[in-house]
């Protein structure tokens, strides 16, 4: 590689002097990691259609057990990484925009042993306790057992996604993600198929072998990172030599760096799987005490909101995560620089971006809750109504986890973990009556306004730190707003003027009104957000791809 070439590949590292670069770099990084984590979403989301329906009339305590596993699952997935993958992100990036390339993939190599350390403790930890964190019911034992397999790869897995996010290169941790899912989903719908069709046998079986797919998932994720590594290993050898090698830092420092640079990142990243276990631990004993519902009957309502709603509402959380990693290595890149005027421009580009893709996400899914909900799981009354209060508490649980990342990315680490207890103890405050007032509902409630407090005040803090242009940020929400609402008001007219002349419990007659109704609400939003220019002012450039599409002037 000649010189021209390595200076051009530095700089497309270093973070850019111009507010349009920074924007065009968050844009194709948020891009890429969106990409990503929606298809793999809605992969995870499309296999609960043949999945469900395979387990008969069984279909509710099955997906009971799996939501229940894979809560405890996400919790050990956090001790396993302990936050370092994110970390790592950071501090390559850190790193990076001194130009000392050799240190950050020197942290990178020496922290590869610590993940893999801590996933085989991990795997074993969750192995032995599984009789007793089982709840008395002894089916879920096997099911904890069959998911700590994973937890050996998951920590190496995510460590590799962080080293590429701290160069900035979203492309091999949204395709691993996608790759992850496709595997993961493959062997459990065949798995569970010739469990419960071929060989008729109990639903237990085939929930234990469809948590068993996270473990082939991993794999397939690894092999395609590694993949990535290979093919780029000489490129990043090339910057490594390239380093200013003035830095003299010590593997026990970078080590002990990362460690407690993690330490926030844990505390967030568990957050929302302590939201989702405190739901799990308390739901069914507070409905034995105050009603006279079969344990049965209490695991079902479980089920419609822990997990048949959640699913599908993560779809839509999971675009303020994806724009969440891209803002962390940006934003420690200004700070590392000194440059308080690029942190607040950044800053307040992605929160305008994550509001003008947030609320109509948010909305629109409430406004098409009966189809969709019909299309994965069938008609069920209950389930459709917990499904659409669910989806406008998304709003919250996703400026949650995008102002949290945004703190750790400016080095406000204790700020972002004083927050996240606020709105834990909220939670824990509401959890109890409004679970004995509103049921189902409560739980989803509780979570929305405790992350809602986080959020807000997240944002409180940031502006009084950095000085947010306010007056900009307030008319880019309150035009987006507007929009939104235009929008969730054709779409909820078209889903219900359909409703009176098709069948709503058909699954095939829900696509059409799905089709229909998205379709429609996308391009009322894409058309008012273009014909008055907003789109330009967020999305820069990429919006006049979109107005030559649509044919907006």
């Amino acid at each position: 590689m000649s010189e021209r070439e390595v200076q051009s590949s530095e700089e497309q590292l270093k973070p850019a002097g111009s507010e349009p670069t920074a924007k065009e770099k968050m844009l194709k990084g948020s891009a890429w990691m969106t990409a990503g984590s929606i298809f793999s979403r809605i992969l995870g989301a499309i296999y609960i259609i043949p999945w469900y329906g395979w387990f008969g009339s069984d279909k509710l305590q099955a997906n009971a057990l799996y939501t229940k596993g894979y809560t405890v699952y996400s919790l050990f997935i956090m001790i396993a990484t302990a936050g370092i993958p994110s970390a790592v992100a950071k501090q390559v990036s850190h790193y990076n925009s001194l130009n000392e390339y050799q240190v950050g993939r020197r942290l990178f190599k020496k922290t590869m042993l610590l993940m893999l350390g801590l996933g085989i403790f991990s795997a074993g930890l969750l192995w032995f306790i599984s009789p007793w964190i089982s709840q008395g019911d002894p089916r879920m034992v096997p099911i904890y057992r069959s998911l700590s397999l994973a937890l050996i790869l998951i920590p190496v897995m995510s460590l590799a996604r962080g080293f590429f996010q701290g160069y900035q290169d979203m492309a091999p941790s949204a395709i691993s993600q996608l790759v992850e899912q496709v595997v993961r989903i493959v062997y459990m719908l065949v798995a569970t198929y010739l469990i419960m069709k071929v060989f008729n046998g109990h639903y237990e079986l085939g929930v234990v072998h469809s948590t068993l797919g996270a473990f082939f998932g991993a794999i397939g994720g690894i092999i395609l990172l590694v993949f990535y590594y290979l093919k780029k290993r000489t490129w990043f050898d090339t910057l490594a030599d390239s380093s200013a090698n003035v830095l003299s830092v010590s593997d026990g420092e970078l080590i002990k760096e990362v460690i407690y640079q993690s330490i926030p990142f844990i505390f967030v990243s568990i957050s929302m799987t302590l939201y989702n276990l405190f739901d799990q631990y308390t739901f069914q004993p507070i409905m034995q005490k105050v009603t006279n519902f079969t344990l049965d009957s209490i695991n079902a309502q479980y089920a419609l909101f822990a997990g048949n709603a959640n699913k599908l509402v993560m779809i839509i959380v999971s675009l303020a995560i994806a724009m969440a990693s891209t803002a962390i290595p940006l934003l420690s890149e200004f700070v590392t620089k000194g440059d308080q005027e690029g942190t607040r421009d950044q800053i307040t580009d992605t929160l305008e971006l994550f509001f003008f893709i947030m609320l109509p996400a948010s909305l629109g899914m409430a406004a098409v809750a009966r189809p969709l909900y019909v299309l994965f799981y069938s008609y069920e009354h209950l389930g459709i109504y917990i499904m659409s209060v669910s989806a406008y508490t998304a709003l919250a649980l996703g400026l949650f986890s995008l102002m949290a990342s945004v703190l750790q990315g400016v080095y406000r680490n204790k700020i972002a973990i004083k927050y996240t207890v606020v709105g834990l103890v909220i939670k824990l405050i509401l959890q109890v009556p409004l679970t004995v007032w509103l049921h189902g509902y409560g739980p989803v409630i509780a979570t929305g306004i405790g992350t809602a407090c986080s959020g807000i005040l997240m944002v409180r803090y940031v502006y009084y730190e950095f000085g947010l242009d306010l007056d900009r940020l307030l008319k880019r929400f309150n035009q987006v707003t507007v929009f939104s609402l235009i929008m969730f008001a054709v779409v909820l007219a078209i889903v219900f003027g359909l409703g009176l002349v098709l069948n709503k419990y058909s699954r095939f007659m829900a696509v059409l009104v799905l089709l229909l109704a998205v379709g429609g609400g996308a391009y009322v939003y894409a058309w008012l957000t273009l014909k008055t220019r907003v789109a330009d002012k967020i999305l820069g450039s990429r919006a006049g791809s979109l107005r030559r599409l649509l044919h907006v002037k």
